[in-house]
């Protein structure tokens, strides 16, 4: 697999400076990348979609010359303060309709040329840990090491991540301090940025995960990230 995106708290223009340095184009090009906008992936490692969305926004970075910002979310918290439920309840009893999703999900994998993900035979699991360990992976400077990991233990290799014992394993196995990190997922100000970022995408218009935005505009699932490309690329004005 390629290298993975990377992964910001602050704009991105304030990196992409630092690495246009090293670039050779010509101007034009580099006020092109200035002025587009960096896409926001909203995710929480409990959504298969979301670690397909992950798998597959490297070689879109790469396209459209901007990376992701990478935002941490609750999806329980969000599903709460929509009236939202899971897929797998909402699927529930309906002829044929989960039936395209296993072949629209089919036909993502072929588009963006990523591996299907392991289903994890725990699920539902419980990310509150999780999602706020990304928080204090942030302010720890692991972020993209820590998101790497904790999609690969509940996609990958799938393992009951809502377990400490096992979640603090797995995390320390992928090279992390894991204890330090989800130590510092307790504190007042590491819940209370994951309650921000929470509500914040709840009140942009969020409903569930994977929720892409592009300044105002918002996608929702998978398969928008086509979309997400065109309007950063300016084909979807």
């Amino acid at each position: 697999m390629a290298s993975g995106p990377k992964y910001y708290d602050h704009h991105y223009k304030v990196d992409l400076g630092r690495a246009l340095r090293h670039n050779t184009g010509g101007s034009a090009v580099r006020e092109d990348v200035l002025t587009r906008t960096a896409p926001q992936f909203l995710f929480d490692f409990g959504s298969p979609n979301a670690y397909l969305s992950h798998e597959a926004i490297p070689a879109i970075e790469r396209r459209i010359g901007v990376r992701f910002e990478y935002v941490p979310i609750l999806l329980g918290g969000i599903f709460k303060a929509t009236n939202n439920r899971s897929p797998a309840e909402t699927l529930a009893g309906i002829k044929n309709k989960r039936e395209f999703q296993a072949v629209e999900t089919q036909r993502f994998l072929k588009r963006f040329h990523v591996q299907p993900y392991v289903w994890n035979p725990y699920f539902p699991v419980n990310t509150l840990n999780l999602m706020r360990a990304a928080i204090a992976a942030q302010l720890e400077g692991v972020f993209e090491r820590y998101v790497e990991a904790a999609f690969h233990h509940m996609w990958r290799e799938p393992k009951k991540m809502d377990d400490p014992d096992i979640a603090m394993a797995a995390i320390a196995s992928s090279g992390l301090d894991a204890k330090k990190l989800f130590s510092r997922a307790q504190e007042s100000e590491v819940k209370a940025k994951l309650i921000r970022n929470t509500e914040d995408a709840v009140e942009r218009g969020a409903f569930g995960s994977p929720t892409f935005f592009v300044g105002k505009e918002m996608f929702f699932g998978k398969e928008q990230l086509r979309e997400v490309e065109e309007l950063v690329l300016g084909k979807g004005e």
